[in-house]
């Protein structure tokens, strides 16, 4: 199966995003900052702390989101030019073939750890923090289907 594609930046930076909520230093980081956030908050209130502890709770909170959801995507957005070419890439039962004018890459499905879906693409893992996102946009339903199936039975999720 074939598909050709080239990137918009807002659904990149997204996807980008995407990345970033599903690693687990970051899931972790937010629970633990938003649970010192709740607690600051609760000890404040019944005048148990004084104001700082809350506020930096509350700072830590927004230099977090702030860094996750705005600097970090467009940073990775500028620094790639990736996201600036046509693609067209093949499925196949032995490999992921990636081509532009340039030139062609060939990936084995053994390169691959990992594989997520979010609601623009199909985020392909190399490992925890080298990935190749595949837009679904211009896919028929019918490819995107054969698509997760293909990618269930080489990588799993």
């Amino acid at each position: 199966m074939q598909h050709s594609f080239s990137y918009e930046k807002n659904k990149v930076i997204q996807g980008v995003r995407y990345h970033f909520v599903q690693d687990r230093a970051i899931k972790i980081l937010v629970i633990l900052i938003n649970v010192f956030a709740i607690v600051s908050a609760a000890l404040f209130y019944s005048k148990k702390i004084r104001p700082e502890p809350f506020l930096l709770g509350s700072v830590l909170w927004l230099v977090m989101m702030v860094t996750f959801w705005y600097i970090m995507p467009h940073t990775i957005y500028k620094k790639s030019a990736t996201f600036k070419d046509q693609f067209t890439i093949e499925f196949t039962d032995a490999q992921i073939t990636l081509s532009n004018d340039r030139g062609s890459v060939h990936w084995n499905w053994e390169k691959f750890s990992k594989f997520f879906e979010s609601p623009h693409f199909f985020h392909l893992y190399f490992d925890a923090k080298s990935f190749f996102i595949v837009p679904k946009e211009g896919m028929l339903e019918d490819m995107r289907h054969e698509l997760r199936g293909l990618l269930n039975k080489k990588i799993g999720a």
